[in-house]
């Protein structure tokens, strides 16, 4: 009997994705665990690999690379050997096999409002660890779901005047204020969104785009931001390196890999600077996986380097450089991206000092690394040159007030002007 290959979900609020290419030809005979294609959601490449074995039929208007494709959708079949693949078509949902999206976790106290308010929880994204949905997110969802006026469908309340201009003018009416009652829109504001266009080009929202921007909008918005910042005194940090620039090694550790490393030491002797605020309380990991953002052509990523407290620096020099070549290349897995609990970002490649970045919930904190700059520096009587950083670190003031969180930041500013102690593993 025929296997049907479908389009997984690779997370429980995905509805569709992009197919990335076959990994397998059609009339290819397959074993399980085969890969079959690449799949992409908004956060990750996943490969999609079979579960049975068979003859790979892909029909000859299946998807191919760039197409969207939902969740749920026939895309081939596995078929004995002369068995007829059945007919299929392009935008068929598996009825036999249906894929269900796995609960949303949340916690009795927020299924209770969720259900006063009259929320779907499967339309909620949450903000907390893993996802999970807290009491602010249902409470901010039914506000926002509250204040946009929609029709019947759930669509924008648009009278056919305005409707039949909007399509005259080429005017997306998504973004425009209705002046109508209960926000309805009306053809004198489709006309006043003319007046207002300037020349230039849209440039269409990425689904990785919109994440990262509500990813960014929670951090500031659900959550008490402030951002501390020290200038150090890094000339050791720099005879160091170019230490290990010096042995011609293979790997040279760069600043970042030094930096995520006494990091790490900081962290060990800090542990509220990686809690995570909870319905019930603050939960402290015990392990330390610190995410690395990198700039994309795609967007921000944040690839996580796992234990770093029990890596050596060359091994966080390679996994690292690994994880920047694939996030570049389009290769990142979720699981790759997932479950941090402290974050570093480096603008000092483009000649930044100081920044105010941004916490990546759940995360308490997160560390900005400006640019090393040889500047003269105050040392007993004397003015000498030195190789000077500044360090930005956001924290979130619901989890950690003030005094800590400089008393981190100053245990990090020591191991990064004295880092070969604690480098000896």
């Amino acid at each position: 009997m025929a296997t049907t290959i479908i389009v997984p979900r690779l997370g429980w609020s995905m509805e569709e994705g992009t197919c990335a290419g076959w990994r397998k030809p059609d009339g290819e005979r397959i074993k399980p665990g085969d890969v079959l294609f690449v799949l992409e959601s908004d956060k990750s490449a996943e490969e999609i690999e079979s579960l049975d074995a068979g003859i790979l039929r892909i029909p000859p208007d299946g998807p191919k690379p760039g197409d969207k494709v939902k969740v749920g959708q026939v895309l081939a079949h596995l078929l004995a050997e002369g068995e007829a693949a059945p007919e299929i078509h392009a935008d068929k949902i598996a009825e036999a096999a249906p894929v269900a999206a796995a609960p949303p976790a949340a916690s009795p106290a927020v299924r209770r409002v969720a259900r006063s308010l009259g929320v779907d929880l499967a339309r909620v994204a949450g903000s907390g660890s893993g996802g999970r949905i807290t009491e602010e997110d249902v409470r901010q969802h039914s506000q926002a779901t509250a204040a946009k006026p929609t029709t019947n469908h759930g669509k924008r309340a648009i009278s056919p005047r305005a409707r039949r201009v909007a399509r005259e003018l080429g005017i997306d009416c998504n973004g425009l204020s209705g002046s109508g009652r209960n926000g309805r829109i009306r053809e004198r504001d489709v006309r006043a969104a003319t007046t207002c266009r300037a020349d230039g080009r849209m440039i269409p929202h990425t689904n990785i785009r919109r994440t990262i921007a509500a990813r960014m909008v929670a951090g500031i918005t659900q959550a008490a931001p402030v951002t501390l910042t020290t200038k150090l005194d890094a000339t050791n940090l720099v005879e160091l390196r170019n230490q290990f620039k010096a042995t011609a090694d293979a790997i040279v550790p760069s600043y970042m890999d030094l930096i995520v490393k006494l990091t790490a030491v900081a962290l060990r002797q800090h542990p509220l600077l990686q809690a995570q605020w909870r319905d019930d309380g603050l939960f402290v990991p015990d392990r330390i996986d610190i995410a690395l953002a990198v700039d994309t052509e795609a967007g921000l990523l944040v690839p996580v380097v796992r234990a770093v407290d029990t890596l050596t620096l060359r091994q966080i020099a390679a996994q690292s450089r690994a994880l920047i070549e694939q996030a570049r290349a389009g290769r990142l897995t979720a699981e790759q991206m997932r479950d941090a609990t402290f974050t570093i970002t480096n603008l000092g490649a483009f000649g930044i000092d100081a920044f105010t970045p941004i916490i990546h919930l759940p995360q308490c904190a997160v560390l900005g690394v400006g640019r090393i700059v040889r500047e003269p520096a105050v040392q007993g009587d004397r003015l000498v040159p030195r190789d000077l950083l500044t360090l930005s670190l956001t924290f979130d003031h619901r989890i950690v007030d003030g005094a800590p969180a400089a008393r981190f930041l100053q245990t990090l500013r020591g191991c990064l002007e004295h880092p070969a102690p604690w480098l000896i593993a």
